[in-house]
């Protein structure tokens, strides 16, 4: 069984008099340490997909399955408590708290989990030495660069070791130069520590990082591609 298996899922919602169906009756798979893109016009589905596979948001039918476990039948509670052991979510505007420090900000998701603060500590300082800040452990975000919160914000979303990662257009709000290094951070924890990792991006150069390139039209899969770019190079 693929690590993501979406079966047969449709959203709808009303808007005023009609029915939207951002995502109609889809089928869609990703495997264990896999980097899929997601990419198509404004309004083709693709964050709200991600926000089901992330279950932030439910489908209207159809199921969805994480690591084995069906999101689409939790309860909030369980979903609550289940997003914050198997998610780590990057957003385009980082959602860093302005008033904590890069270390603080971190420790936020494990603040959730049971264990001590030595395992804290011990788990934050990995994962802002993966992102390259353990310099800038005690600075605000307003004291960093745009490039230096993403990671930030990607240090926050691998801390808890989730079972899966999104990332929802994470170059949006960054110059070439941030974006480029942001992707090969993404692209790194995906070969380095076998992460897996769905994004949705409108951006080609980082969508090039990806295994696979999914592009959606009208909330459905319109077409898939592999990615060429030589990832070893």
């Amino acid at each position: 069984m693929s690590l993501i298996q979406l079966r047969n899922v449709t959203k709808t919602f009303a808007s005023g008099a009609e029915t939207v169906t951002p995502v109609d009756k889809l089928d869609f798979d990703v495997e264990q340490g896999e980097f899929v893109c997601l990419m198509g016009p404004s309004g083709s589905g693709k964050t709200t997909l991600l926000h089901m596979l992330a279950g932030i948001d439910r489908p209207t039918s159809g199921t969805v399955h994480v690591g084995g476990e069906e999101v689409s039948a939790m309860a909030a509670s369980q979903l609550a408590k289940w997003r914050t052991r198997a998610v780590g979510y990057v957003f385009q505007q980082y959602n860093l708290i302005p008033v904590l420090t890069a270390y603080e900000n971190v420790e936020v998701p494990l603040l959730l989990l049971r264990m001590t603060k030595q395992d804290r500590q011990k788990r934050v300082a990995t994962a802002l030495a993966a992102v390259g800040l353990t310099d800038r452990a005690h600075h605000i975000p307003r004291q960093m660069s745009g490039g230096q919160q993403q990671r930030v914000a990607i240090a926050r979303a691998i801390v808890a070791d989730p079972v899966v990662m999104f990332a929802d257009e994470p170059t949006g709000n960054l110059d070439r130069e941030a974006a480029t290094a942001t992707m090969a951070l993404l692209r790194q924890l995906v070969e380095e520590f076998g992460k897996t990792l769905v994004m949705v991006t409108h951006d080609p150069q980082a969508a090039k990082k990806a295994d696979r390139i999914v592009h959606l039209d009208k909330g459905q899969i319109v077409e898939g591609e592999l990615t060429h770019e030589d990832h070893h190079a």
